[in-house]
């Protein structure tokens, strides 16, 4: 399982870079393939069988594609907006997810397609934002999200005793939450003091905003972590222990962007803030 894991993490990251380097259509392409991927496995998670599923998300990630080459200026008209709503939403889900009753908590179909719609289209538009503001600040946001997750693994199975939300995620502590918060703020903050001028989020946070921008890195350290409690949330409901077999080792394209749908908004909201 870790051979398939590392293999599969190699590939993707060679991908990814691949197409960075490539240009960035072929990013657009790549990025587009992956949200349109992880909506029709979130549609499969709420009851949509699986043809009707992904014929919709294949038809959901032509439309995006064909939007970000022949009408790139929606994508600014609509990155506000989108930010805004899809930041107040994963809010109230936050809200939601702590409660012991959560587990019962299930949405009508029609409204679960329309959530998962809304909160990719929002996430892959403050995706291509980033990546029309530059390769640094778009991987700035990237790397926030997995310290996130790599520390709040490491800081949880070596101090974490307390469970975050046992009735959705066992594996989850408030002391890798903990973790995840401190690291990533530290991080900030050094990189910061060696590199004040670097194009990166958490430098245009603590230089426009100082203190907050710091709390606001921690907001977005949250908001990750209840990316991946809300896919929990809806594999446990479906009754799978992935999104899907597409990726060896790592499940499915859901299961490797659940936390940046909540935290690509999030930052890109933060970001016209602290303009």
């Amino acid at each position: 399982m870790l051979k398939q894991r590392v293999v599969t993490a190699v590939v993707l990251f060679a991908l990814l870079v691949g197409a960075l380097a490539w240009s960035p259509v072929a990013f657009e392409l790549l990025a587009t393939a992956i949200v349109a991927a992880a909506l029709g496995e979130w549609m499969q998670l709420v009851g949509w069988p699986r043809r009707p599923a992904v014929a919709g998300a294949a038809v959901f990630g032509a439309v995006l594609f064909v939007v970000s080459l022949a009408m790139p200026q929606w994508i600014e008209l609509a990155l506000l907006p989108l930010s805004l709503l899809a930041t107040i939403v994963w809010a109230a889900l936050a809200v939601l997810l702590m409660r012991p009753g959560a587990m019962s908590v299930r949405m009508p179909r029609s409204v679960s397609t329309v959530l998962a719609v809304l909160m990719t289209a929002a996430a892959w538009v403050a995706l291509v934002h980033f990546l029309h503001e530059g390769v640094v600040v778009l991987l700035s946001v990237l790397f926030i999200v997995w310290l996130a997750d790599t520390s709040a693994y490491f800081t949880g199975r070596a101090f974490g005793k307390r469970k975050l939300a046992p009735h959705i995620s066992p594996g989850k502590t408030w002391a890798g939450v903990v973790g995840a918060v401190v690291v990533v703020i530290g991080v900030g903050v050094i990189a910061h003091l060696v590199a004040p001028n670097a194009a990166l989020l958490s430098n245009r946070l603590l230089a426009a905003l100082g203190v907050v921008g710091a709390v606001l890195l921690g907001v977005i350290v949250l908001l990750s972590i209840i990316g991946d409690l809300f896919e929990s949330l809806l594999k446990r409901q479906a009754g799978v222990k992935d999104s899907s077999h597409l990726l060896p080792g790592h499940g499915g394209f859901y299961d490797r962007v659940d936390a940046l749908l909540p935290t690509l908004p999030l930052a890109a909201l933060l970001e016209w803030i602290a303009r």
